[in-house]
C-alpha cells in the first residue's frame, strides 16, 4: 500500500465571535477531492459510540446492493473499525499501481478499512489526528472504487478531526444520523447534526436503532430503552424519520458470523425506501437553489 498523501487536513472551523461559520472546503490548504465514477457520497454518523451506527450503515449498504445499486463502504472509524467484521473481511489491501484495491464482500460490496492495515483484529491503531485524517483522504481519493451508485462512509464518534476532514475534503451529497431512544443519545446526535448543518452538509434523515424488541412468543413490541424520541428530533430539524430498527438476535448472530449482509427485515427495507426518497428530494432542493 502506498504512503498516505502529504497534504494536511483538519483545519479548525472556529470563527471569531459574531463571524459567520466558515463554509466547508474553504479552509487554508484544503481542497475538495473529485468523485471520480461515484455518483453519490453519503456519510452516516451519530456523534456517539455504541448506538449501532456501523451495523445500520452495513444494513443499508446491503439493502441497496440487493436492489441492484452498486454500493461501496468506506470505514472512517480508523481507531474502532467494525465494518470488516460485519462482512467477514480481512486484509491486506493491495496497490497494483492504479490505486488501492478495496476488499470485496461475498455480496459484492467493496470495502476499505484501517482493519486491513493491522496484523489481527486485536491490534490497535494508535495514530495521532493528522495521520488519521490523511488516511481518510487516501481511502477516498486513492482507492480504485470503480463505478458506484453510492459510497457510504461510516463515521467515528465525535465532532473532531475525522468528521471535519470528511466534511471539508470529500464531496458529500448528504448525511444520515443514527441514535438510540435514550435522551443522552438524542442530545449527542444533535451535536453531530448541528456540525453537519453548520458545514452545509445536507441532512437526509434520522434512524432510531434498538428502538424496540418484538417478543417471539406473543409478537408484542417492547421499548427496551425507553420511549422513542426520533420523531421529536426529526421534526426539530425538519428531516424525515428513515427507520426505527429493532433489537434482533438474528442481527447479532449474522454480524458475529461476518454475514450481516444476509439480514433482511421490513424495517431495513423501509430504511432503504425512505433513504432513496430523501436523496431524490435533496437533489431536487439543490437544483432549486442553483
Amino acid at each position: 500500500m502506498s504512503a498516505p498523501p502529504t497534504s494536511a487536513a483538519g483545519a479548525p472551523t472556529s470563527s471569531p465571535p459574531g463571524a459567520a461559520p466558515r463554509r466547508a472546503g474553504v479552509g487554508p490548504g484544503l481542497q475538495r477531492m473529485d468523485k471520480g465514477q461515484i455518483q453519490h457520497v453519503v456519510v452516516i454518523g451519530s456523534g456517539k459510540g455504541g448506538v449501532g451506527k456501523s451495523s445500520s450503515t452495513a444494513l443499508l449498504a446491503a439493502e441497496l446492493s440487493r436492489r441492484g445499486l452498486k454500493t461501496g463502504l468506506l470505514d472512517a472509524d480508523i481507531t474502532g473499525p467494525s465494518i470488516p467484521k460485519l462482512f467477514g473481511l480481512s486484509g491486506p489491501l493491495v496497490d497494483k499501481g492504479e490505486g488501492i484495491e478495496p476488499a470485496v464482500a461475498a455480496n459484492g460490496i467493496p470495502v476499505v478499512s484501517s482493519q486491513f492495515l493491522v496484523e489481527d483484529e486485536e491490534t490497535p491503531v494508535i495514530w495521532r489526528g493528522p495521520l488519521v485524517t490523511r488516511l481518510i483522504m487516501q481511502f477516498f481519493g486513492g482507492v480504485n472504487w470503480g463505478k458506484l451508485d453510492y459510497l457510504l462512509i461510516d463515521m467515528p464518534p465525535g465532532t473532531s478531526d475525522v468528521p471535519l476532514t470528511v466534511f471539508q475534503t470529500i464531496p458529500l451529497d448528504g448525511m444520515v444520523f443514527v441514535f438510540t431512544p435514550q435522551d443522552l443519545a438524542a442530545m449527542i446526535v444533535r451535536k453531530a447534526m448541528n456540525m453537519a448543518r453548520d458545514l452545509h452538509v445536507p441532512l437526509l434523515g434520522v434512524v432510531e436503532n434498538m428502538a424496540y424488541f418484538t417478543c417471539p412468543h406473543c409478537g408484542r413490541p417492547s421499548e427496551l430503552f425507553g420511549p422513542s424520541r426520533v420523531a421529536r428530533v426529526a421534526e426539530e430539524y425538519g428531516i424525515p424519520v428513515l427507520a426505527r430498527l429493532p433489537v434482533d438476535p438474528r442481527m447479532s448472530t449474522l454480524g458475529d458470523a461476518g454475514k450481516l449482509y444476509e439480514y433482511t427485515d421490513r424495517a431495513v427495507a423501509e430504511l432503504a425506501d425512505k433513504f432513496l426518497k430523501s436523496m431524490e428530494q435533496a437533489k431536487k432542493s439543490q437544483l432549486t437553489v442553483l
